[in-house]
């Protein structure tokens, strides 16, 4: 992406004007009540771009998205680039209390958020009443869409390092932070991996059951398709697999993302394997997805699903599986583009397999956190981004996730992966899902506890107990089971379906 990076380049126009002159009928996005061609597209995210500048918002300032997926968040989005202004999509599922911070700390001049959202938001628009709060609905952002006027036809003139968006990551360590990306991020997301991994083109319709406001998501339904002219289609619910498996069979969906959670509430769900016939091709990402899953999925539909790691600070997958290489319960090798390093506690490049901590180079990183000087210096080192992964890679240079920086548990002298024990104990018929950390024994020594839903309710917890810990130690290293076991309805999970394990953590101290 070197070639638009220092010269006049908007993200927006290229995602449009590529379409206009390729396939300006073909369908770009599809939601739940209606469809929309790359043509009215065009035109509606300029009517757009021109009607909020005249609401006294202008170039560089900011924007918060705050929407469920539907036709109108491709116009909104694009719309605010197009014209300069800086969209921030957050996350629809946070409580009050974030919004407000997110609010104030990007001193948000405008937000734009789903009717339904209202009662969270109002708190906060009656202490600030100089912030423009526009509802999607008739009266405010679709009348801006629609309204029949005059517009500029050329975009606002930026360049491809310019910041062109935020997304606000998930602040499970801390504070969300305002995560900026430059103009030249989102096609390079596209051309390295969308094109050379997925293969995608203009024949394939993709659906993503994580939503815009996720770095994921975005690039996904959003960047992905319009890149080649494919089709994209949007579903504002929560998905489930009743509903998953619904959009896939009736819009003949070729090209499938979800996460590591959804595929296991699928195959659980013992739903038709019919519904699925038209994909081609399926895709995870979000938490690591283990080995026992991968194969359960292509046996129940003869379709690979290819697993990745990416980020918010990255925008997208960077370490990827690929359709002629896949090995099942890792990430797989750098994308086309990137590359990768395994760090040590002592500061120095890790030998292979050797557990380390992951950092990425490669042309979507983001250029720094938003007001937050001293944590952008630790994440973003030079060309290099850390990334917080824990990772270990092997001799032919395929990478495994092992976990987070902070997961981590030393054992007897030794480093435990919390995804490796987790990933063992999902292979046993009893049990959905598990999660492992750290806890202390009697002689405060650090011991793996596991969390565990079961598939069925049970009453013999003692005998799955026992059974869980054979079944571990047949599989693995003796000294990794788990000392202790919890059986719950649910783990703790942020919206992309990544388990929160420092939750858990806390429950022990």
């Amino acid at each position: 992406m070197a070639s638009i990076k220092n010269k006049k380049y908007n993200a927006a126009y290229d995602l449009l004007s590529r379409n206009i002159i390729k396939n300006p009928d073909k369908i770009a996005f599809i939601d739940n009540n209606e469809e929309i061609t790359y043509n009215d597209l065009y035109l509606k995210v300029k009517a757009f771009s021109y009607s909020i500048t005249n609401k006294n918002i202008h170039a560089n300032d900011r924007v918060i998205i705050c929407m469920d997926d539907n036709i109108s968040y491709p116009i909104v989005f694009l719309g605010l680039i197009w014209t300069g202004i800086i969209p921030i999509c957050i996350n629809t599922l946070l409580p009050s209390k974030d919004y407000k911070y997110m609010i104030e700390d990007s001193d948000a001049k405008a937000v734009i958020i789903s009717e339904h959202l209202i009662d969270k938001f109002t708190p906060i628009i009656d202490k600030n009443d100089d912030i423009l709060i526009i509802l999607n609905n008739n009266n405010d952002l679709k009348s801006l869409i629609n309204q029949t006027i005059e517009y500029k036809e050329t975009p606002y003139n930026s360049y491809g390092d310019d910041i062109a968006f935020w997304l606000y990551s998930s602040g499970s360590t801390g504070s969300p932070k305002g995560t900026l990306h430059m103009h030249k991020s989102l096609i390079a997301t596209s051309d390295n991996y969308a094109k050379t991994v997925l293969s995608i083109t203009e024949n394939d319709i993709c659906f993503s059951a994580a939503k815009l406001f996720f770095a994921y998501g975005l690039g996904n339904a959003l960047t992905f398709p319009m890149s080649v002219g494919a089709t994209s289609v949007l579903m504002a619910d929560r998905p489930t697999p009743e509903s998953v498996s619904n959009i896939i069979n009736k819009q003949s969906v070729t090209l499938f993302f979800g996460v590591p959670t959804l595929y296991a509430a699928l195959l659980n769900a013992q739903i038709n394997s019919d519904l699925f016939k038209s994909l081609r091709l399926s895709v995870s990402a979000g938490e690591a997805l283990p080995a026992n899953l991968y194969e359960k999925w292509y046996n129940f539909l003869g379709v690979q699903v290819l697993d990745g790691i990416g980020s918010t600070e990255m925008l997208h997958i960077f370490i990827s599986n690929t359709i002629e290489n896949i090995t099942p319960g890792a990430s797989g090798k750098p994308v086309q583009g990137y590359e990768a390093r395994l760090i040590n506690d002592d500061g120095k490049v890790a030998n292979d397999n050797e557990i380390a901590e992951l950092e990425i180079k490669g042309p979507s990183s983001a250029s720094s956190y938003w007001n937050k000087p001293e944590k952008t210096s630790i994440t973003f080192k030079g060309e290099w981004t850390k990334t917080g992964d824990k990772y270990i890679r092997d001799s032919n240079g395929v990478y495994t996730y092992c976990g987070r920086a902070d997961d981590m548990m030393k054992v007897s002298g030794q480093y435990v992966s919390p995804f490796e024990v987790e990933a063992a104990l999902q292979t046993h018929e009893e049990v959905l899902e598990a999660a492992v950390v750290a806890n202390r024994d009697n002689n405060n020594l650090i011991k793996p506890k596991a969390y565990i839903i079961l598939k069925t309710n049970s009453k013999k917890l003692e005998n799955i107990k026992l059974d869980l810990t054979n079944h571990v130690k047949k599989q693995l290293t003796p000294f990794k089971y788990p000392r202790w076991y919890e059986f719950v309805d649910e783990l703790p999970k942020t919206a992309t379906g990544k388990i929160q394990r420092f939750k858990l953590r806390t429950n022990n101290e």
